[in-house]
């Protein structure tokens, strides 16, 4: 499991690339914990339905690259972690294939002169 963190100011996004299996019967959820407030986390419009390499469709089977979009919610001064994790809904009980974990810091604004 990856760990990463990263600061964003209010309203500042953040794109994450994760590597779907999708043909395997696999999705990406998530879960916000800390200031679940703080962010807000949604698939970008067309993630996985890009073309593969040379702009050719991927072939069937092929892992998917899927974008994710964390923005960074006002006033800031706060943490959240997400936890991604890779499951197949139709086995709600089998441990997760991969997951990651992606600490946000939404900076507080300062005042300038």
């Amino acid at each position: 499991m990856e760990v990463r963190s990263i600061v964003l100011g209010p309203d500042e996004s953040y794109e994450l690339r994760l590597t779907g299996r999708g043909a395997r019967g696999y999705v990406w959820t998530w879960q916000v914990t800390g200031d679940a407030d703080a962010v807000t986390v949604a698939e970008a419009p067309g993630a996985g339905a890009g073309a593969g390499a040379g702009g050719a469709a991927p072939l069937p089977g092929a892992p998917v690259e899927r974008t994710y979009v964390v923005r960074a919610r006002p006033p800031g001064g706060s943490r959240a972690r997400i936890r991604f994790a890779q499951v197949r809904p139709p086995y709600p009980n089998e441990a997760p294939y991969d997951e990651f974990v992606l600490d946000v810091e939404v900076a507080a604004i300062t005042g300038g002169s």
